[in-house]
């Protein structure tokens, strides 16, 4: 990319004052002026303000290669595809046709650009500039050979004459392209040993071999990694010799506490609430589905070493809302609010994404599973209320016989008709989410019915979806 405005010859570039930096160098003097200025550093992460970002700030500062570990769905892709905002906008380098790299125009690194300096004036030496987003690049380990991200002996190259221990003979892989910038390897655990073997020059000495061959360069790379610690930690998945290489392990984790966990599903939920047919979300609706994947982190059903991803809330929010929608659509209510029976339509998000300890299930199906944490997610956010809000006392009015039917696609005013029949204890209720609205109140109903279920003070039957509760 050139601009009028950059310098586009190598004369140009001199005159203008620009110095060399290694991409380490780079980042680590950007990221002190971001950080003396007091702004956002990681845009959008949520809950490691105290945790990873400080341990994070110190690796950019130290120069480090980073491995970022933790279970799924904790953000370690996003952290590393937030790291090139602390390049600079823009780099010049030689505009080479058919160089494989973007050379430093004071310091080039291939034959091709060394001779271009050694025999050009630097008023013939064109200049182009490379822009910050192209200077990341990204690899999934499973499937990866040691020719994709190191490379490969050119057949053609061969063919043509070439040494097998000459420059040219040499295909470029995703590392020595990334010359400058910035490679991120994500599962290290799964890359095959012999492709992490050729990994440890280029961490430590920074040159590539290829085949036997020693084809020194002096790579300018920062080098990242995303792993699971079950399979890093175990033995023989990663050789010690390259965890050794690895200046700074950055442990991630999931959000600290409920709320956090809140901020994180509302930011990256994709559906807006607004529009022909909007939809409110109660707090105790949010609280819930958020608590069921606290809920399964700790469930003895649930292998634990797979993780219950920050997607596991996500995917569980927008189909609740989706529910939510779809019955405002069909009965015309405006806005739509989500109740406890949308949650009945959780197994299309959920299922796939929970791994069953078969030890601890006792042959329990997925679905039974989901539906046991589901309900302890509503007794926990239930309990919270009972005392603040004397639902206790509801419970009570279910021993005179009292039938309550509630679901999915029952339209709010059978909840007010069900209401004009009860005693006025049901108004406690309300306070639970203070509106008016006979969609809030039926959703307000729904929770405070599932909650005294869950705790064991009603009792619930379903037919056809639709659930009834009485003594």
């Amino acid at each position: 990319m050139s601009s009028p405005s950059l310098p586009s010859t190598l004369a140009e570039l001199k005159s203008s004052g620009w110095k060399s930096r290694t991409v380490k160098q780079e980042i680590r003097e950007n990221f002190l002026q971001q950080l003396a200025a007091g702004g956002e550093l990681f845009p959008g992460m949520i809950g490691y303000e105290h945790t990873v970002i400080p341990e994070i700030s110190l690796a950019l500062l130290a120069g480090h290669d980073i491995l970022f570990l933790g279970e799924k769905g904790q953000g370690k892709s996003r952290l590393m595809r937030l790291l090139p905002r602390f390049l600079d906008p823009f780099i010049p380098y030689l505009d080479l046709p058919g160089c494989p790299v973007h050379e430093d125009p004071y310091h080039p690194i291939t034959k091709q650009g060394k001779t271009c300096l050694a025999e050009r004036s630097e008023t013939e030496i064109p200049i182009a500039w490379w822009p910050r987003e192209q200077r990341y690049a990204e690899r999934l380990a499973p499937g990866t050979r040691f020719a994709d991200i190191v490379g490969e002996i050119d057949p053609a190259a061969l063919a043509a004459g070439a040494s097998m221990s000459a420059e040219e003979a040499l295909h470029f892989g995703l590392i020595p392209r990334m010359h400058r910038g910035l490679f991120a390897m994500n599962e290290l655990p799964e890359l095959d040993e012999l492709v992490q073997v050729g990994l440890f020059n280029i961490l430590e000495e920074r040159d590539v071999q290829i085949r036997g061959y020693p084809i020194q360069f002096d790579l300018d790379v920062m080098i990242l990694f995303s792993a699971n610690p079950a399979t890093y930690n175990r033995s023989g998945k990663v050789i010690p010799q390259l965890k050794d290489r690895i200046g700074s392990l950055i442990q991630t984790h999931y959000p600290a506490d409920r709320d956090g966990g809140i901020r994180i599903m509302e930011q990256e939920c994709d559906i807006p609430l607004d529009g022909q047919f909007p939809v409110a979300v109660p707090w105790f609706m949010k609280q819930i589905i958020e608590e069921i994947s606290r809920r399964a982190r700790h469930s003895r059903y649930i292998d634990q070493q797979s993780g219950v991803s920050a997607r596991f809330s996500i995917a569980n929010y927008q189909t609740m809302i989706a529910s939510a929608r779809r019955r405002g659509a069909i009965l015309g209510e405006t806005p739509a609010v989500p109740r406890i029976s949308d949650l009945g339509h959780l197994y299309a998000s959920s299922l796939g994404k929970l791994e069953i300890d078969l030890m601890s299930s006792h042959q329990m199906s997925e679905k039974q599973v989901l539906d046991a944490v589901v309900g302890e997610a509503v007794k926990a956010v239930f309990e919270e209320y009972v005392e603040q809000h004397g639902l206790d006392e509801i419970s009570k009015i279910f021993s005179k016989g009292v039938r309550i039917e509630v679901g999915d696609l029952l339209p709010s005013s059978h909840y007010e008709a069900l209401l004009k029949r009860v005693p006025p204890v049901w108004d406690r209720a309300f306070e639970v989410n203070a509106a008016e609205n006979p969609a809030m109140r039926a959703s307000c109903v729904e929770f405070v019915l599932a909650g005294l279920h869950a705790t064991e003070r009603i009792s619930r039957s379903q037919k056809h979806g639709i659930v009834s509760y009485d003594v």
